[in-house]
């Protein structure tokens, strides 16, 4: 664990920025008054001279103090001379259930819009070592496997930007300590002391687990970090995997040796089809563990003809696993029609591709992406 200073804080954002290969020229910061993302600001402010910084707050209204907490953010950095915005959310349902899960994923999708638009590409978020602990032993109450025990990556993509977490490292009272030693006063949430949410009764019951067990929130991060290795490792190898037994088509579609993938062990196995199907079906979540399971054990038989899955149909062609974006069935071209088409597209002439994905072709009517 780092002692806080501004020479740690700059140090962290050199590395990470090195180790991913860029350069932080400008930064967005998710601000959101309370003391963690004020600490994080501040000290971006103070080590980051060279970098454009822009402060975003969510307002999701779900509080009566949310926009006068949003207005005190943007009163602090006027002061500070850092632009900031307020990206509000009105969310016209009556939520019974799982207001923290939504309220989430609507502030970085609003967060992630914004970069978008106004062409920034890292965002920064005030995630710290406690935040570490606390999700670890929420997904462990969830049951959560490898990938959900893993420990936050400082440096992690989201849809089409980054998210840099460079506090990860740094303790919460830090952060607190470093604000009242310049006098900076911050907003208490009081949803954060509120026993409904499941995060709130990890935070009050962590001192208890460390004085009655031993298991400190150290010793929890440093398990969720030892988890993420073993994520990465399987990451490893399915992109070792694609590189070499994959051959990628327009459409889009892939396809893959039948002898290769059998070798693999079942659990790359099926986050190769998870991570094939997710990325060729273009959902933005992949199929379920279990309808993967029972397609790795499909492919097993060899009886098996196909299936549709993730919004994909995947078959045996010449002697090979195909996987194809799903075809609406309307367009089925004659040899003519075909023929026809790769005039236009004469590129795709000498490709041997089964039936089902020149009907996906052909129905696009214009050149299909490349991936």
């Amino acid at each position: 664990m780092l002692p806080l200073s501004t020479d740690n804080f700059a140090a962290k954002i050199n590395d990470i920025a090195a180790k991913n290969g860029v350069t932080f020229n400008k930064l967005a910061i998710a601000v959101s008054g309370g003391a963690d993302s004020l600490a994080l600001t501040w000290l971006a402010k103070e080590t980051l001279k060279s970098v454009k910084l822009t402060a975003l707050t969510v307002n999701h209204h779900l509080r009566k103090e949310a926009e006068a907490e949003a207005l005190m953010v943007s009163d602090l950095m006027r002061q500070w001379g850092i632009e900031h915005h307020i990206l509000d959310w009105y969310n016209g349902e009556n939520i019974v259930s799982g207001i923290e899960e939504k309220a989430r994923e609507a502030r970085y999708k609003l967060l992630e819009d914004w970069c978008i638009k106004n062409h920034f590409c890292f965002l920064l978020t005030a995630h710290h070592l406690r935040d570490q602990a606390e999700t670890f032993l929420m997904r462990l109450q969830r049951g959560s496997g490898v990938d959900g025990l893993s420990a936050m990556s400082e440096f992690s993509p989201r849809g089409q930007i980054f998210i840099v977490r460079p506090l990860l490292e740094f303790e919460p009272s830090e952060l607190k300590d470093l604000l009242r030693s310049k006098h900076i006063k911050w907003a208490e949430d009081a949803s954060n002391q509120c026993d409904d949410y499941l995060r709130v009764r990890i935070r009050k019951f962590l001192p208890e687990l460390e004085q009655k067990t031993g298991i400190t929130v150290e010793r929890l991060a440093q398990t969720a970090s030892a988890m993420r290795q073993v994520r990465d490792y399987f990451a490893d190898e399915v992109k070792n995997f694609i590189m070499a037994h994959t051959r990628s088509y327009p459409g889009p579609a892939v396809s893959f040796s039948p002898a290769a993938f059998d070798k693999k062990h079942e659990e790359i196995k099926r986050r190769i089809l998870s991570y094939l199907i997710q990325r060729t079906g273009q959902k933005p979540y992949p199929p379920e563990y279990k309808e993967l399971q029972r397609l790795i054990e499909n492919l097993q038989n060899e009886n098996f003809g196909g299936c549709t899955l993730g919004n994909c149909e995947i078959f045996l062609y010449l002697k090979r696993w195909w996987i194809i974006k799903a075809s609406s069935g309307k367009s089925k071209p004659t040899n003519a029609q075909w023929q026809k088409w790769i005039q236009k597209y004469p590129q795709y002439q000498k490709l041997v591709i089964p039936y089902k994905l020149k009907c996906r072709l052909f129905e696009s009517e214009q050149k299909p992406i490349v991936f």
